[in-house]
């Protein structure tokens, strides 16, 4: 292999840590993974019976690169009963990676500036530099939620966009509704496009989502049915935002993706009309299981919602020592330095069934109180 072949742009974008723990989850002897942010329950029976009807019935083609209007559709009205927008188009992407990336692309020049809150899922700073841009990093330590203070110090005349996501992977906190109003309201005043990022939307727990579109009518809004359907592998999301951008958006798409998943369409409309509290409560008392368990022994920012929680790793010099040591207990946890400028906390997910769960908050619990001694 040649690798003057390899384009410059690769050097800046490093393997995913997180499919790396995947990976070493595989070669393990019954791991303990609270690793990868993978909803443990299945995909609703009506939604996989729909996309196999969609098989049978030969709707296997292409779609239109907006989406099936049965979809599309239905989207498109619960937008618009939400925002009563003049201009807000819905898209369907595949998965909300997808739309990221499209929405990225279409936005960022070369040497723009794209504003992202540290910590940060690790896919943002590599979607940036594939764009062509810089990330801009704003820390949002220790408590991690939103100071606009800091964002519009961070802003300058190559400002293109902030990118936020609430709630938080990897820390589970939550943006208040004064904190959105607040970031949604100086983007408008600097003319800097809001992308939000609201996969977990499903998971918030203790109090409403806020949505930064409900306060600026100029906001992307990315979404999609991976996380709050258990549909990762399906490869389903959607974008909606002001129409010009969609439309800059569904035509990358048609030279990129050209389409979402024909029959994972068709199961997405069924798929909207599933009840999901059965698994918002689950995840809601595995949450409280992890406070419960870690509080005492952990610097612990409360996890409102998604479904992870990001624990300081108090009496180890870094993160990545102590997430060293979780793994030859064989607990599989990510460092921090994966999402982040600092290697000082870890990520755990709590998607797991209850006696994976118990099983590991015991291993951390050990650790920590084996430092303490």
């Amino acid at each position: 292999m040649n690798d003057a072949w390899i384009a410059d742009r690769m050097k800046h974008i490093d393997a995913s840590g997180i499919r790396k723990a995947f990976d070493m989850a595989k070669s393990m002897k019954d791991p303990i993974n609270l690793s990868i942010g993978l909803p443990n329950f299945d995909v609703a029976d009506p939604v996989k019976a729909a996309a196999i009807d969609a098989i049978e019935h030969g709707l296997n083609a292409y779609t239109v690169t907006q989406g099936i209007p049965e979809l599309r559709g239905r989207l498109q009205q619960l937008v618009d009963e939400q925002f009563h927008h003049a201009d807000r188009q819905v898209l369907i992407t595949s998965g909300s990676s997808g739309g990221l990336l499209l929405a990225l692309c279409c936005v960022v020049d070369p040497g723009d500036e794209v504003i992202i809150f540290d910590p940060y899922f690790v896919m943002y700073r590599h979607l940036v530099t594939l764009a062509g841009g810089t990330s801009v990093l704003v820390e949002t330590y220790p408590d991690f939620h939103l100071n606009v203070e800091r964002v519009e110090a961070a802003m300058t005349a190559r400002t293109k966009c902030v990118l936020v996501n609430s709630p938080s992977n990897p820390t589970g906190v939550v943006a208040t509704a004064d904190e959105m109003k607040a970031l949604a309201e100086l983007c408008r005043r600097r003319g800097v496009l809001l992308i939000s990022d609201e996969v977990y939307r499903t998971f918030c727990f203790d109090r409403p989502f806020a949505t930064p579109a409900a306060w600026n009518d100029e906001v992307l809004v990315v979404d999609g049915f991976s996380k709050s359907h258990g549909m990762t592998g399906w490869r389903l999301g959607y974008v909606h935002g002001p129409g010009r951008l969609i439309q800059e958006m569904a035509k990358l798409q048609q030279f990129s993706y050209v389409c979402a998943p024909s029959i994972v369409q068709y199961a997405g409309v069924v798929a909207l009309d599933q009840d999901l509290t059965d698994q918002i409560d689950a995840y809601r008392r595995k949450r409280d299981a992890v406070v419960e368990a870690l509080s005492d022994h952990f610097v612990l920012p409360y996890p409102e919602g998604a479904f992870y929680a990001f624990p300081r790793a108090r009496g180890w010099e870094t993160a990545t020592e102590f997430v060293a040591e979780a793994i030859r207990r064989n607990l599989l946890i990510i460092p921090g330095n994966v999402f982040s400028q600092r290697d000082t906390h870890f990520r755990i997910s709590y998607a797991v069934d209850d006696v994976t769960l118990r099983r590991g908050l015991d291993v951390l619990r050990s650790m920590a109180e084996l430092r303490a001694g």
